[in-house]
């Protein structure tokens, strides 16, 4: 098929979607034509002009259609949420794609670019949205292009999700086709091929000592490079360096290495390549080609800027302006792929979506919201300091985003050690009834749940040991309730109580207010729910490079309590967020065998968010002083300054004095 792709490279919005489906399935030859308005296509004598049918016909003649059986449904997704404003549906969106690695990303910098720029927009005099104009040289209002590119190493983790809320997204789409810039390097005579073996040429650049091949002739080179284009045994010991410096003062100015031999098939081009440029080259190379305007990027990458900006200038390619911000790391997390690999090599985890992992799969697994992260990182802003955050503050704004929304259940610790306490209600229904009440009090638009009111409950074991005798309780959306009568085991755990309702009472001269549920029947079954907990899973708040990570794992970082729930968590679906009153917010992630397993989601507290593992100390025992007599005197009496028995002798030209404690 000769089809033709033009493309104008300052449209804005950039038509994202129609260049990353070209370049995935590789069905069309891309031209940027900076006089052209729109996106137009040229295929079979015809030309079309609206992108959502440039990217039907793209797909379709990549046969993008054949590789999921999901695919339709994902083309009518991205149509229907350039439209969408509603969290809940964006987020479930974006549940939808759990399981689409390459493309969640894409569309959650995406989206989450999109909602900073509406905000931003309505919030421009605000102290937050100031703090981003700063710095951000050469920006004109509605024509700033920025970029994430995607992290073909592994899964995203929350410190990614910093640069993609501050960048936009757009897919690996270079095609491999970046080999005629290094030929025109060479023949520039601004790169040449190096077989010096790794260390020799690691140790060379340190010590500013130049490659016995930096002067090697054009046509030497270009017959390295093909050589290494073809993959053969010859061309396989070469690599292509950019001809920078031997010994500037910035060492990643010392002739990087821009082009090496891959022999491994890749994943969408199989073995057509044997040659790929390294990050350092294709970065600024495709940044600058796909129009963005501003590189935003970690600090950690400063002493790269300026070998960045050399290989725009060396290509004559338009500048693309670089602006830089810190790092985001928190207390007791790793960010390292090399160590996060590890947990999951060793088992100790569950996976890369694991509740205890930072990466953004685990984090939403664990109840993080889309919004929530956005919030905090346009938060932090563009920060240069490197700090090491807690979690408190990013889970106390979630707990914001999710309280108003979150319906309200109950659940029944049934543990061995805490298990549920049987009541009987003097007064109550004769047989079961059921009532409708508020999912949320506050927010009648939740909806409703099904209560059932009996003579038989059940409650906790600590509020059932934390009752007085006739003392007045609040059975919550029932009523009050007087304690008649309470049984207790010999080893102190209470086995039944008797309660008389008290519907007349008021329940604001109650201390407490306990759930309750109806005790299961074949009529109203009681599901089984798991609460589960998690801890850090380290113990030290930062490791530092030497450490070894085996060294500081927490031993018990996964809590469980089992316990029964109201009848209506059964309609949950994986994923929903709600709220077991009186013990926190909650995920529903998955039923196994028969028991709904929820994930608590931490509120922000410094209880909730604390190191289980390594507990506050006690203070340090201090033996007494011994007894000494004291003087009569009527001033409050105080411990000797300087101890028992003490005689200094010290040589001074001070006039002496007696001590003020001598006998």
């Amino acid at each position: 098929m000769a089809a033709v792709l033009t493309l104008p490279s300052k449209q804005s919005p950039f038509p994202f979607a129609t260049i990353a489906v070209t370049a995935y399935t590789q069905s069309a030859t891309v031209v940027f034509d900076e006089t052209a308005q729109a996106p137009s296509l040229q295929i079979n004598s015809s030309t079309v002009t609206d992108q959502d049918e440039i990217v039907q016909i793209l797909a379709k003649e990549g046969r993008l259609f054949d590789d999921s059986v999901k695919a339709p449904a994902f083309f009518a997704l991205a149509k229907s949420l350039r439209a969408a404003t509603a969290f809940p549906d964006i987020d479930a969106a974006l549940h939808s794609l759990d399981n689409h690695l390459l493309f969640a990303p894409s569309l959650l910098a995406t989206l989450t670019l999109s909602h900073t720029v509406a905000k931003a927009s309505k919030a421009r005099n605000t102290k937050t949205a100031a703090s981003f104009a700063l710095g951000l040289q050469n920006a004109e209002e509605g024509k700033v292009v920025t970029r994430f590119p995607p992290e073909p190493s592994g899964y995203l983790h929350i410190g990614h999700a910093k640069a993609a809320i501050l960048n936009n997204t757009l897919p690996r789409c270079t095609k491999g086709n970046l080999s005629f810039l290094a030929v025109k390097l060479i023949k520039s005579g601004k790169a040449y091929a190096d077989d010096t073996d790794q260390e020799t040429m690691r140790k060379q650049r340190w010590d500013g000592i130049p490659s016995v091949h930096r002067d090697d002739s054009v046509e030497d080179n270009l017959k390295h490079f093909e050589e290494m284009k073809s993959g053969s045994t010859e061309g396989q010991r070469w690599c292509i360096r950019a001809k920078m410096s031997v010994d500037d003062p910035n060492k990643a100015l010392r002739d990087p290495v821009i082009f090496r031999c891959n022999m491994l098939p890749h994943h969408r081009t199989g073995d057509k390549w044997k040659i790929y440029p390294t990050y350092d080259f294709a970065c600024p190379v495709v940044d600058s080609i796909e129009g963005v305007t501003h590189a935003l990027r970690t600090n950690e990458y400063r002493d790269r800027n300026p070998q960045y900006q050399w290989m725009i200038e060396a290509l004559g390619l338009r500048k693309v302006d670089i602006w830089d911000f810190s790092r985001l790391n928190f207390i007791y997390t790793l960010l390292s792929k090399r160590k996060l690999h590890w947990f999951v090599d060793n088992g100790l985890v569950g996976g890369w979506d694991d509740p205890r992992f930072p990466t953004v799969r685990g984090i939403r697994r664990r109840g993080m919201t889309v919004e929530a992260l956005t919030q905090f990182m346009l938060a932090q802003g563009p920060s240069q300091a490197v700090v090491s955050l807690e979690w408190d503050s990013i889970w106390t704004l979630n707990k914001k985003i999710i309280d108003p929304i979150a319906p309200r259940h109950w659940a029944i610790v049934k543990d061995k050690a805490q298990y549920s306490v049987p009541v009987t209600i003097n007064g109550g229904p004769s047989t079961p009834e059921v009532k409708s009440v508020p999912k949320h009090k506050k927010n009648v638009d939740i909806g409703e749940k099904k209560t059932v009111y009996t003579s038989n409950i059940l409650i906790e074991q600590d509020d059932a040991a934390s009752f007085d005798d006739r003392e007045e309780v609040t059975l919550m959306d029932w009523g009050n309730a007087i304690v008649k009568s309470k049984t207790v085991d010999a080893s102190g755990v209470v086995t039944a109580i008797e309660m008389d309702l008290n519907l007349e009472g008021d329940f604001r001269k109650t201390k407490k207010k306990i759930t309750w549920l109806a005790q299961p029947t074949a009529a109203h079954p009681l599901p089984s729910v798991t609460l589960i907990d998690f801890d850090y899973l380290i113990t030290k708040k930062k490791l530092e490079e030497n450490d070894n990570v085996a060294d500081f794992i927490t031993p018990v970082t996964e809590f469980k309590e089992h316990a029964y729930a109201d009848a209506n968590v059964k309609d949950l679906k994986k994923g929903d967020i709600m709220q077991f009153e009186r013990k926190g917010y909650y995920i529903f992630d998955k039923e196994s065998d028969g028991v709904l397993e929820f994930f608590r989601i931490p509120d922000g507290r410094a209880a909730g968010i604390a190191s289980k593992a390594t507990p506050t100390p006690a203070a340090p025992a201090v033996s007494p002083l011994p007894a000494v007599d004291q003087p009569v005197t009527n001033m409050y009496q105080a411990d000797r300054v300087y101890g028992e028995d003490v005689n200094p002798d010290i040589d001074t030209k001070m006039y002496a004095v007696e001590s003020i404690y001598k006998s």
